[in-house]
This record gives C-alpha cells, sequence and structure tokens, in this order.
C-alpha cells in the first residue's frame, strides 16, 4: 500500500506528539510502544511501518530539528544563527530532548546524535564547500562534533542557564581550524 510522503510525514509528527505526551507523565525507558500509539490514536503497525522503535523516533526528530535549524546554511544564514536557531529549539522542547538524553541505551539520542553530527558536518561541508576531507580533518571533526553533544547535554542539564548565543559563540570558538577555514567559507 502506498502512503503519501505528507501522510507519512504527519503521522511522524503525530507519533512525536504522543511520546511527548507520555513524557510528561512516565520515564522514556517506562514508555512503550503500546503507550504512544495509544496516546496518538494509531495502531502498532503504523508506528513500525515508520519507526523500529522509540530510540528511531526520537532519531528521526533530532535529525529534522538539526537539518531545519541548517537548511539556510550559506544562502542567508551564517553558521552561528544556525547554531543559535538549532540551541533555541532544543531548549523550547527542553522536556523532550532532557528525556530523550538521559538514557544511555544502544539505539539512544546520546549516541545517535554524534553519529548523525558527523555525518551532517562531513556532508555538508563537502557538499557545499566541494571538498573532501582528509582523515585527520574527519578526525577532527569527531573530536568536535564529541564537544557539539556535550554541550547539547550541558544546556539541557545544567542548572544554570546558558544562551543559546553563548553556547554558539563557544562552539565556533571551539572549532578546529582546519574546519573553521572551511565553514566560513560556506558562510
Amino acid at each position: 500500500m502506498f502512503i503519501s510522503e505528507n501522510k507519512s510525514e504527519q503521522m511522524k509528527y503525530n507519533l512525536i506528539d504522543a511520546i511527548k505526551k507520555c513524557m510528561k507523565k512516565t520515564p522514556l525507558d517506562k514508555i512503550t510502544v503500546k503507550d504512544i500509539v495509544t496516546q496518538c490514536g494509531t495502531t502498532r503497525q503504523t508506528f513500525y511501518r515508520h519507526f523500529q522503535d522509540k530510540y528511531d523516533l526520537i532519531n528521526w526528530y533530532f535529525e529534522k530539528t538539526i537539518l531545519s535549524a541548517f537548511e539556510q546554511l550559506g544562502n542567508n544564514k551564517s553558521f552561528y544563527e544556525c547554531l543559535v536557531k538549532k540551541y533555541d529549539f532544543i531548549q523550547k522542547e527542553k522536556t523532550f530532548f532532557k528525556s530523550s538524553f538521559r538514557l544511555e541505551e544502544t539505539n539512544c539520542l546520546k549516541y545517535h546524535a554524534f553519529e548523525f553530527m558527523v555525518k551532517f558536518y562531513t556532508t555538508l561541508i563537502e557538499e557545499k564547500a566541494k571538498i573532501t576531507l582528509s582523515k585527520n580533518q574527519i578526525l577532527l571533526l569527531e573530536m568536535y562534533c564529541c564537544s557539539f553533544v556535550y554541550m547539547i547535554k550541558r544546556s539541557l542539564f545544567s542548572k544554570e542557564t546558558i544562551s543559546s548565543e553563548y553556547i554558539a559563540k563557544l562552539l565556533i570558538d571551539a572549532m578546529p581550524e582546519d574546519i573553521k577555514e572551511i565553514i566560513s567559507k560556506i558562510n
């Protein structure tokens, strides 16, 4: 059976809304797919048509967040502005992301975010700057992405309020020089 992309995408967002509602009452590790589909008013079959498990759902939403924040990079938004937009959104969705980053399981967001960010930046740089990163640059990028994920977690769990603008500035300051030069050309 063919499902239109719009209906499929809408169902994914409906499932995200459902898991967010579940998270308000229940820790993520206790939420089941049955809880999500009951909250959403759909079936397990529909859920599994779109996602492997609840972590896959969460990871998809994280990816959508990042891609949305960076979609205008190089056109009318700078890297800094994209970082601010990303952190603003994460803070707006703090309950969801805090619950998601709390877990340390195999398919959890912490590990997925790192892998996704490395792939995202590698693709972004190679496509927009039209270069192939060296092994050394990829290793530097991996270290940078570790700190990137750390700052997401820190902003979610810290008692002190850290502005999105400040985090974005720190992340740009911490960027390896090789990568910073390439990103500045994309800007």
